[in-house]
């Protein structure tokens, strides 16, 4: 079964941070969604969550680079994280 790790954008540390607020597979990746994803993460001690964090989550579950998110999305993204208030 592929790691968190197998996807793009995603490394050790981002990865343990997934496994932390309980999201262990691509599977659950996808099932919960970035948004929720970076909320969940957010409430960490020390989360290190920042919109770049959003827009990695968003490119593992697409299997893209996150540079490689289209404008509209990126928009989507960003007004989201302005919204839950980081």
């Amino acid at each position: 079964m592929p790691q968190l790790t197998d996807l793009p954008n995603i490394g050790q540390t981002l990865a343990e941070k997934l496994n932390t607020v309980g999201i262990k597979t691509e599977l659950e990746l996808k099932e919960v969604g970035s948004k929720n994803a970076i909320v969940k993460i957010a409430t960490l001690e020390n989360s290190g969550a920042c919109i770049n964090m959003l827009y990695a989550l968003e490119g593992a579950i697409q299997g893209i680079r996150w540079h490689g998110l289209d404008k509209e999305k990126k928009k989507e993204l960003l007004d989201f994280y302005r919204m839950v208030g980081k």
